[in-house]
């Protein structure tokens, strides 16, 4: 299987950015890590090892990006306006630079599918919903989708838009609509006994208050937030 680490300096975030891919064909996936993760989470957590038969065959191909998580939501040493400017930096770079950096090395860029556990759930997700072009389907798992309460109680126009539960019951823009009615398969996947799946259920019901099909897969109480439920919960996806 073939495997490619690259990094290179963001002109975007003044900073160098690695990442990691893995196979060499069949359609592309973004991958976004947990909370504060490293481009290299999936491979040291067992998601790659867990998706190898698909790799090899050359089913699919998995681009693993690195987080600026600690720099944006979690950097509790900078103020919360400059913490959402720096997440949306971070949106930039993906749509500037690394979705560029994957349409290079893969030319099935039209069926692109966004995943992430946990908090990069919620990534993929947001990013899917404020890009419904770039992206044929979105898994997200674990994912908590109102990120109001994480930046001390501020608030303004760029965490609204940030936020799906705030923006997405809003949203009458029939450009947006078109592509996450007609164009995006949606999927949020959770354990039934962590909190985060009442995030799921409350966005399930949003996106079926605007008419946009998605699918909900909730496991059994007896699921839970470790790598080796997630590992089982993206065998099922990527396929």
């Amino acid at each position: 299987m073939n495997r490619e680490y690259t990094r290179w300096y963001s002109p975007i975030l003044k900073r160098d950015m690695e990442a990691l891919v893995f196979g060499q064909g069949g359609y592309p996936i973004l991958a976004f890590p947990d909370v504060q993760g490293r481009f290299f989470q999936y491979e040291d957590c067992g998601i790659i090892a867990a998706l190898l038969p698909g790799l090899e065959e050359g089913r699919f191909q998995i681009f693993c990006v690195d987080s600026l998580d600690a720099e944006s939501w979690c950097n509790a040493d900078i103020a919360p306006a400059r913490r959402i400017q720096r997440h949306e930096e971070f949106e930039a770079y993906i749509v500037k630079e690394f979705i560029p950096f994957i349409r290079k090395r893969n030319r099935s860029t039209h069926s692109l599918t966004v995943n992430g556990c946990g908090f990069g759930g919620y990534h993929a997700v947001n990013f899917s919903f404020r890009h419904p072009e770039m992206v044929k389907r979105v898994v997200g798992i674990g994912g908590t989708y109102d990120i109001s309460g994480r930046l001390d109680g501020f608030y303004d126009p760029s965490v609204y838009f940030n936020s799906p539960f705030h923006f997405l019951p809003e949203l009458n823009d029939e450009w947006y609509l078109f592509y996450l009615r007609n164009y995006m398969e949606i999927w949020l996947a959770d354990g039934e006994k962590e909190e985060s799946a009442a995030s799921a259920l409350g966005l399930s019901a949003i996106l079926t208050e605007k008419q946009i099909p998605h699918g909900l897969d909730l496991w059994g109480p007896e699921t839970g937030h470790d790598w080796a439920d997630r590992r089982r919960m993206i065998q099922k996806f990527v396929v």
